[in-house]
């Protein structure tokens, strides 16, 4: 297949500088598939401390995206929304779109086939912010969504590849963000962007997507994997700390498949010090309870080797990192069956998206306890009941399984239930007494 580089230009305003100059950083793109180059219909990306996101469509090869460090607000016409084109587009079974409304008011949506038919729509009084939608259709074919809004209507074409299951169906996902500088940009416009910003890449294929994360400050050359279900590519197992790890390729990330079980073990009652020891809980302090399912259990200080930033190496071996709060949205995106990567739903706490947490879980119940429901394994992740340790005592054996990320505000982490689909996000403020398993993740190359 055609290997495919999208080119950005970032040209830089330094207004910090008295006699400002333009700057520029060139960003590459590739597409692979464990080791085969391929085509992406569609590119976004996503600034997020800015609030702004772009979308490219191949054929496109270079792309400038200017912009001059400022938060745009210049948006000035006179629509009352604005309609971003979907994304991807062509699509498969789902593709999503996004509307800003500028101000509160009604907001008819409707989608019509070739023959000018409506197959879907929807028609709700809405806030002013960022709505968000998914459409699934009823086949193969072009379709038209317009939107109107006291009056002014825009429309947008979307090609669909799907062969269809059945009757065309328009989903409302909710409120994006409820920001009134909302910065959308098409193909062409201005691009806000600033050194540190953090972006969002995000690659669709008719089939699937796939996301990274980068905060760019000079020339950047990125490839978007596609591959998944396999040992990672090029690191199969990783010998660590006296134990072999499996990996698995999950798009463009690459996790431990098991628990990190590294450290010695010490009794629940006694607290996990900085004393140049590695240490853990096991399960009723029992050693074979963290060699058959759990991993070793560490409290946050302790998993993070007392480091105090977000993507730290803490006690994953070297080239790999303890995951941030953001990996594991980009993670729960890529294997969620509605909400894909970076869609505002997985900056929610609590329980969220819809199959994310069965599409992790391991499937039965040898480890889990019954129902162990919408358990799939889709992507081979396996996760495991490991548990948790509060306040000295032993929790959750069978029926939870907690993650740690290495945030550092609010110590999120992630939540799997026997009982449940969905995937949890919650904190546990200075995690203090608090322990839970760790998986590693390889570091960008």
């Amino acid at each position: 297949m055609k290997k495919i580089n999208y080119l950005f230009g970032l040209l830089a305003f330094l207004s910090l500088c008295l006699n400002a100059q333009n700057s520029s950083i060139t960003l590459t793109f590739d597409a692979d598939n464990n080791g085969e180059a391929i085509t992406m219909d569609s590119l976004k990306i996503q600034n997020r401390t800015q609030g702004a996101e772009i979308m490219l469509y191949d054929p496109v090869s270079t792309y400038e995206i200017i912009y001059t460090g400022i938060n745009f607000n210049h948006l000035e016409n006179e629509d009352f929304f604005i309609l971003s084109q979907n994304h991807p587009n062509p699509f498969g079974d789902r593709t999503s779109i996004d509307i800003h409304l500028k101000k509160e008011g009604n907001l008819d949506v409707t989608v019509c086939n070739i023959l000018g038919k409506q197959v879907a729509g929807f028609n709700q009084d809405l806030e002013l912010a960022t709505h968000s939608f998914s459409f699934a259709p009823e086949g193969k074919g072009c379709y038209f969504l317009t939107v109107n809004v006291f009056g002014h209507t825009q429309t947008i074409k979307m090609i669909s590849r799907s062969s269809g299951k059945s009757d065309s169906k328009l989903e409302y996902l909710g409120m994006k963000s409820s920001i009134s500088n909302f910065k959308y940009q098409e193909t062409g416009k201005d691009f806000p962007f600033d050194i540190g910003d953090q972006l969002l890449y995000v690659g669709y294929t008719e089939l699937s997507e796939s996301g990274m994360s980068d905060t760019p400050e000079s020339d950047t050359e990125y490839t978007l994997q596609f591959a998944t279900n396999i040992p990672c590519i090029g690191e199969a197992t990783v010998d660590y700390g006296g134990q072999v790890y499996n990996t698995i390729q999950i798009y463009s990330q690459c996790w431990f498949k098991e628990n990190l079980n590294v450290g010695e073990m010490i009794p629940v009652s006694q607290s996990q010090t900085n004393n140049n020891t590695l240490e853990k809980y096991c399960p009723l302090d029992d050693e074979y309870y963290c060699n058959t399912f759990s991993g070793g259990l560490y409290q946050w200080s302790e998993m993070m080797n007392y480091a105090n930033e977000p993507e730290v190496q803490g006690i994953c071996p070297d080239g790999w990192h303890i995951p941030t709060d953001f990996d594991w949205q980009i993670l729960e995106g890529a294997v969620d069956g509605v909400y894909g990567i970076g869609n505002p739903e997985w900056a929610n706490t609590d329980w969220r998206g819809t199959d994310a947490g069965g599409n992790l879980k391991q499937t039965g119940t040898s480890f889990w306890e019954p129902p162990n429901t919408g358990a799939t394994d889709a992507f081979d992740f396996s996760a495991l009941p490991g548990g948790y340790i509060v306040q000295d005592e032993y929790w959750g054996g069978g029926w939870k399984g907690y993650f740690w990320s290495s945030d550092i505000q609010e110590h999120y982490y992630r939540n799997m239930d026997s009982d449940q689909v969905m995937i949890k996000r919650d904190g546990y403020g200075g995690g203090a007494g608090f322990a839970i398993s760790v998986r590693c993740l390889k570091d960008d190359d």
